[in-house]
């Protein structure tokens, strides 16, 4: 499987000084991600970077360019891309269990009762939610509502799985569990090709990422940078974090990311 993005553009009306014009965010932006790769787009708000993770989605049509998925265009969202976002987007007055299963018989209509229920119960295990399975998101803490959000997501086999902030709102040691939970269930327990994820944190984006991909603000070029972190998996906290790729790769990204902001 491949995902490819081939000149992307994509412009919103905007005012300057009481001034209409408009706001080119994605610029001629173009993308190879082969199977099995986790890639990271990283930059200051208003970059572009949400835009183009949800063109991927097909929740977001190009003014020009386009997304292919082993070169077909997308065109809508379809139950081959699946999203995580920062709102665990859980719908309140349904149990945990509820929550997944309504999305998995959403997406895969033609799954079977048993089938629904096998991967219902293997993602929801595998994040450690199943002994809460009965309960509303109301009656857990914030870390487990992400994790039944990304259950959910990946209880929908998608091939494409797209992050955007998943962990933002969770405090330090909530987000480093979840990030290992994350790559453990992309490597080893689901059928999910390709993860793109959304964020600031440059520490994330270089702990879970193959490849970091630095966006700039308009109207200078979409894509500043595209890093590949060479840190042999699993990247375990806080051992990754003495190794000498893992401080050259975030000294790069903050470097890159000062410079953007004295630019702008």
């Amino acid at each position: 499987m491949a995902l490819k993005i081939e000149n992307a553009w994509k412009s919103y009306p905007s005012t300057n000084g009481g001034v209409a014009g408009v706001q080119h965010v994605l610029r001629n932006v173009s993308l190879d991600i082969p199977s099995k790769s986790f890639v990271t787009l990283i930059g200051h708000s208003g970059c572009g970077k949400s835009t183009l993770l949800n063109a991927i989605g097909g929740l977001v049509s190009l003014d020009g360019g386009k997304v292919l998925l082993d070169g077909i265009p997308v065109k809508g969202g379809g139950p081959d891309r699946a999203m995580v976002f920062q709102q665990y987007s859980l719908l309140p007055r349904l149990s945990i269990v509820d929550n997944v299963r309504v999305a998995v018989t959403a997406a895969r209509p033609h799954w079977k009762s048993a089938m629904i229920d096998d991967r219902v119960e293997r993602y929801l295990t595998a994040v450690g939610l199943w002994e809460q399975r009965s309960k509303r998101p109301s009656e857990v803490s914030g870390g487990m509502q992400q994790r039944a959000a990304v259950a959910r997501a990946f209880a929908v086999e998608p091939r494409v799985l797209l992050l955007d902030e998943p962990f933002g709102a969770l405090d330090a040691l909530t987000r480093g569990r979840l990030q290992t939970q994350l790559t453990e269930l992309w490597q080893n327990e689901s059928d999910t090709e390709i993860v793109v994820m959304v964020t600031h944190g440059v520490d994330e984006a270089v702990i879970l990422s193959d490849r970091v991909v630095v966006m700039g603000n308009p109207p200078g070029p979409s894509i500043l940078d595209d890093m590949s972190i060479r840190i042999a998996r699993p990247r375990t906290s806080p051992k990754v974090l003495e190794e000498p790729a893992f401080r050259e790769a975030t000294n790069r990204l903050m470097h890159l990311l000062g410079a953007e902001t004295h630019a702008a």
